[in-house]
Parts: C-alpha cells; structure tokens; sequence
C-alpha cells in the first residue's frame, strides 16, 4: 500500500528535559506543532510507523557502526538515559517483528542494512514518540542512519536507502508514515552548545521543501561541520524521508531556534498527494 505519511521533526533532550527553561509562548507552539503532527499520523490511518533517526551511542557503538539499521522486535523499552533527566518515564513501545522483517528483505535488494533484534530508545525515538504516540500505542518500525561517527554513509546512499524504504513500504499491505527526526544546525556536547545557525537552517529547510535531489545532495561534510556543526550531520535523516517522499513538495508547519533546546526546533511535512 502507498506511504501514508512523510515528515521530520526535531529531538533534543532538552525539548523535554529543559522544558521549564525555554520561552513558554515559543515552547507551547512547538509542542502544539508537534500534537498537530501526531494528529496528521493518525489521520493517515497509519498503522505503523518508521522512525529515521540518529542513534547516540546508546545501542551502536565503535565497536560495531552500521551505516543503516533496522530494528526487528515485538517491542522496544525506553527511555535508555535517566529519566528525570530526559523528562520521560519508562515506557514500553510496541513493534511488530513480522513487518520489520518483510521491510528489511524488501529494502536489503538494493541497499546494505544491519538489524537489530533488541534495541532500546535513546532521546532521538523516545522524544518524538513522546509527543507524536503519548500512549504509545502505534507500532514503530526504527530506523538508525549513523550520523555520529566517520566515515558516515555518503548522501546519494542516504538518498537510495530512502527510496528503498518507500518501496518497501509500497510493498506492504499496512499503511506506513515514516517520520525522520534530528537535528539541523546545533554542536551538541561542545562548548558551543546552544548555538544556532537560522539561516542555514531556513535555507535547508527551504531546499527539503522543495524536494530537489540536487541541492539537497550538494552538502559535504566539510561545509556542514563547518557551518551547522557535528550536529548537522544529521540532515541524513531529512534527506532520507525527502527521498522516500518522491518527489512530493512539503511544507514548514515550525521552525524556531530555541537555545535553551540547543537545537533549530523544526516540524515539517510533504504532501504526498
């Protein structure tokens, strides 16, 4: 069955574990953002969904760094940082094995993908899926691109491996959204934490919106370290649902820098007609 729903949104710890901190008025648009998300989801009739995110050394290490991941399981435990430090309780977030596997066989006929049988959330699943499943109540399928340890993946294979998750989840008879979250600009962990370039960001958001393979796939690593930080590395994320979407054109719902969430805080989606 055609995907259902394509949109990426932000994931900072601090979006939950520093929410008193943050300008309310801002913070409350954002999470309103975000509840609107959730609510296009399950308008969709999705009845799972893929998650594209950036693991943190939580689960994959330097030990063992695949490019592409999937996550295999019946259901995945969360949160794996402090709780009261990341703002969420322990929960317990269904999978569905089955599917997994048939969308691992269909993505592995054109792309390299790892897998993993167990797999507990870090913020990058857990902070979406606080806002987007509260119940936690819809299966999520995670996906892990590495953008935290070079060598990482090149864009065009980023590029592939989201359009071998669209045809995997054309192949399926369940209605799949595919949802990647990260950041855009932001230096996590540094000194210079907090800071955020907005221009570029608009100008990437602009350009995710317009849904040009060309100019998203014009980046380097060198220029983007430079200019977005470590952070933004993770734009792998982005591009990989800009290329699942096919084509389709999307549009900023939020975006807001909000230091204090050290990230450009961002809610966005393609229509996919």
């Amino acid at each position: 069955m055609p995907l259902v729903y394509a949109g990426v949104c932000s994931h900072a710890p601090g979006i939950t574990g520093r929410a008193d901190q943050a300008d309310p008025v801002i913070r409350e648009q954002f999470y309103a953002a975000f509840g609107a998300m959730g609510e296009s989801i399950r308008a969709s009739g999705a009845e799972a969904i893929v998650v594209i995110a950036a693991e943190h050394f939580a689960n994959f290490f330097m030990n063992n760094m695949p490019s592409f991941a999937i996550g295999m399981s019946d259901s995945y435990d969360g949160p794996i940082e402090d709780p009261d430090w990341l703002g969420i309780r322990p929960f317990v977030a269904p999978g569905d094995r089955d599917l997994s596997e048939r969308l691992i066989r269909e993505v592995m006929k054109t792309s390299d993908v790892a897998y993993a049988e167990e797999w507990r959330f870090d913020h990058g699943i857990a902070v979406p899926l606080h806002f987007l499943t509260p119940q936690f109540d819809v299966p999520v399928i995670p996906v892990n691109i590495n953008c935290q340890g070079p060598p990482l993946a090149p864009l065009e294979r980023v590029w592939a491996f989201g359009e071998a998750l669209r045809r995997a989840a054309d192949a399926v008879p369940e209605r799949i959204a595919i949802v990647g979250t990260g950041g855009i600009s932001h230096w996590p962990a540094t000194p210079d934490s907090g800071k955020i370039n907005e221009q570029w960001d608009r100008e990437f958001l602009d350009r995710w919106c317009g849904n040009d393979r060309e100019a998203l796939l014009s980046y380097d690593d060198a220029t983007v370290y430079a200019d977005a930080g470590q952070g933004g590395f993770e734009i792998r994320t982005f591009l990989a649902v800009s290329a699942a979407a096919g084509g389709a054109k999307g549009m900023v719902q939020f975006y807001e820098p909000i230091p204090i969430f050290a990230v450009g805080c961002t809610i966005a989606s393609y229509s996919l007609g």
